[in-house]
């Protein structure tokens, strides 16, 4: 009967790694898992005085979120219209970045006098789409073939020459402001050819859920070899 208690304190042993290995597979689950998502409520509180560009996304360097700060808080005092900015990295499930800007609008600006000089750029950062929203006033200014050139000629193309969101952001300000100022529009940036190679760039999203993969398959596969090697190495000590 003696010759069976290492093999007993074996199995005990083998069924508290198993239990520490299923939290450490569960804590790499939740640590590989991309970023969450976000929706309205995850931005910060709207201040009108101070809030100009909002980047939950970390796309826009300090520098230049003070840059267009400064920029578009001049536009507001010297012709009422007011721009806001935008970016966040993951959206809610089932939203889309037209959704989330509706909201943003509708929230900041909850009626019709407030939302007529109001001009709002939003985008996801991980999807790399973007949606502006204008007030009745600035929907003067802006119309929809403008508004789909700052979205396809300006941001689009800075992002698609390799993820530019500063620039992106910059260009934006810059055609968004000399409009709404009243001054020519200064036109998108000139654009190069455009070589799309299939199977030469991947989406984010894939970047990330591979990423995860990865690293819970890898966790795995050590979770499950170090439980039966320690088993076994148990039961060779009680033979």
């Amino acid at each position: 009967m003696t010759y069976f208690a290492p093999i007993k304190q074996a199995g005990l042993r083998l069924k508290s790694w198993l239990a520490s290995t299923l939290i450490l597979v569960v804590a790499i689950t939740c640590m590989a898992a991309p970023a969450i998502a976000t929706g309205l409520y995850d931005l910060p509180d709207f201040d009108a005085d101070n809030v100009w560009v909002v980047d939950t996304a970390d796309a826009i360097s300090s520098a230049n979120q003070s840059k267009l700060t400064k920029t578009l808080k001049e536009l507001a005092g010297e012709t009422g219209q007011e721009v806001r900015m935008v970016a966040v990295r993951r959206l809610d499930y089932g939203k889309t970045v037209d959704s989330l800007a509706a909201e943003i609008f509708q929230d900041w600006y909850p009626t019709a006098q407030a939302q007529a000089n109001q001009t709002l750029l939003v985008l996801d950062t991980l999807t790399n789409n973007v949606a502006i929203r204008t007030g009745d006033s600035a929907q003067g200014l802006i119309d929809a073939d403008l508004a789909e050139s700052i979205v396809d000629e300006t941001v689009g193309y800075n992002i698609r020459k390799g993820n530019k969101y500063n620039q992106a952001f910059i260009e934006a300000g810059d055609r968004l402001v000399a409009v709404l100022s009243g001054q020519e529009d200064p036109g998108p940036p000139i654009m190069e050819d455009e070589i799309q190679i299939e199977g030469t760039f991947t989406k984010a999203e894939d970047t990330d859920q591979g990423s995860a993969t990865v690293w819970v398959i890898g966790f795995l596969i050590v979770a499950t070899i170090i439980p039966m090697a320690t088993y076994y190495w148990y039961v060779g000590l009680g033979n």
